[in-house]
């Protein structure tokens, strides 16, 4: 059993980068050499610049940069790697900042087209003239009627049989049926022979086509809420329908995220387009925000069902 968890985890086609800094580095960290080399300098600049202004999280400035040096090795050996799946945050700042790369051809995968957790591939585009196989689905299927399992304890099963989880992309939940996974292709055989029990639950897990994916759209529901501040506390408060005292504590507990990222501090103000989730409350989308001539804020709040 130890053998094959050692043989699960080391499962990434990424070539070894040096240490870094942990520090959002300037342009110069890169070999600024031919047209990839300044198209390099120019990505590194967008993005350190979108630091620079708050806009994004330090830790996806720091995994956006090793993916950008990713992309300049792949150019430069005319080879093509692949990322783990990623958080949306990450993979919609990578794909910005790559755009910026010459000869460089990136796509981002998860299974299927409404995807959140994606892998990136990037290579030379003459290495790279179809979308690699990158991701595979899971059938993990049981008896949930007397015992419903949520979306934790899935993830929970797969992660409790040694499995990182950069390596398991987005779960479909299928009510007392089980659900589906994305993951990494080379943990199907691992995977299928190892799960044997979701929460109290005996399973089944075996390999199908991404084709045979069951996904719907979700649900959501659309309200207004006119606040005097765009603080997280405000408006998340307004959206779950709970009290700042008490969204403020769930926060000090870490169980506040913004685009996938902790949020500690009350004060953090959102903007349109954000997402901000709340642990066992949900999700919810910030949608148009129209400012008064009071100057109060109208926010459009999308919560997911």
């Amino acid at each position: 059993m130890a053998a094959a968890v050692a043989l699960a985890r080391p499962l990434r086609r990424v070539p070894h980068l040096p240490p870094r800094s942990r520090s959002v580095p300037t342009p110069l960290h890169f070999f600024a050499r031919g047209r990839c080399g300044v198209a390099l300098a120019v990505a590194a600049a967008a993005v350190g610049d979108s630091s620079a202004k708050g806009s994004v999280h330090r830790h996806v400035i720091e995994e956006v940069m090793d993916i950008l040096d990713m992309a300049q090795m792949a150019s430069q050996r005319r080879d093509v790697f692949h990322t783990s799946f990623l958080t949306p945050p990450i993979i919609k700042e990578a794909m910005l900042a790559i755009k910026k790369l010459a000869d460089i051809k990136a796509v981002a995968q998860g299974g299927y087209p409404q995807a959140e957790r994606c892998r990136i591939s990037v290579g030379h585009p003459d290495s790279m003239r179809s979308n690699p196989d990158v991701v595979a689905a899971l059938s993990i299927s049981g008896n949930f009627r007397l015992e419903p399992c949520s979306h934790g304890d899935f993830l929970g099963a797969i992660l409790g049989a040694g499995i990182t989880r950069e390596k398991v992309g987005d779960i479909l939940l299928q009510g007392e049926r089980g659900a589906q996974v994305l993951v990494d292709p080379e943990l199907v055989d691992y995977l299928t022979f190892t799960l044997e029990k979701v929460g109290k639950v005996g399973i089944s897990c075996t390999q199908i086509p991404l084709l045979a994916i069951e996904y719907e759209p979700p649900r959501t529901k659309s309200s207004k809420t006119v606040e005097s501040s765009l603080r997280v506390d405000a408006v998340a408060s307004a959206g779950f329908k709970i009290s700042r005292t008490k969204l403020g504590s769930m926060m000090s507990y870490g169980d506040v995220r913004v685009n996938w990222s902790v949020v500690t501090k009350s004060g953090a103000t959102l903007k349109a387009g954000d997402v901000v989730s709340v642990s066992g409350l949900g999700r919810l989308k910030i949608g148009e925000i129209v400012t008064t001539k009071r100057g109060k804020y109208v926010v459009q709040l999308i919560q997911y069902l």
